[in-house]
């Protein structure tokens, strides 16, 4: 049996908009596609020391195509997904937040002891990966 580290919601409530993305599709991100996209992603490649890089134009950071294969790999053998459907998820991840230890969440997470770790962690590998030359 497993803990749970992180939360996330499907759809992101809009203000002005409406959210495109469901719960397929925010898993399906997660596990398959790169640490600009996902928040998860980048923190679990920056726990795992895998490299941040600027990518394409220099403005995208991504572990690369190793380094993204490498932690679709490991997220496959080691992370598990579970779901909850309720009409305002927004409000339910807030209270997951605020009540459970979750410390791969960083926002609405200050409160947890982990955050400033893993905010450092995060804040030295972007920095590191803008004084690195952009990867092909």
């Amino acid at each position: 049996m497993g803990e749970l580290l992180y939360v996330d919601i499907a759809p992101r409530r809009m203000a002005n908009r409406t959210s495109r993305q469901h719960l397929r599709s925010r898993v399906r991100y997660h596990f398959r596609g790169n640490a600009e996209g996902s928040t998860l992603r980048l923190t679990l490649g920056c726990l795992l020391g895998l490299e941040l890089r600027r990518v394409g134009s220099g403005r995208r950071m991504t572990c690369g195509v190793r380094g993204e294969a490498e932690l679709s790999a490991w997220m496959a053998e080691h992370a598990r997904v579970c779901w909850v459907a309720h009409p305002k998820p927004w409000l339910l991840e807030s209270a997951l937040i605020s009540g459970l230890d979750l410390p791969l969440n960083l926002d609405q997470n200050k409160h947890n002891a982990f955050h400033p770790t893993l905010k450092a962690l995060r804040g030295a590998a972007r920095q590191r990966a803008r004084e690195l030359p952009v990867s092909g």
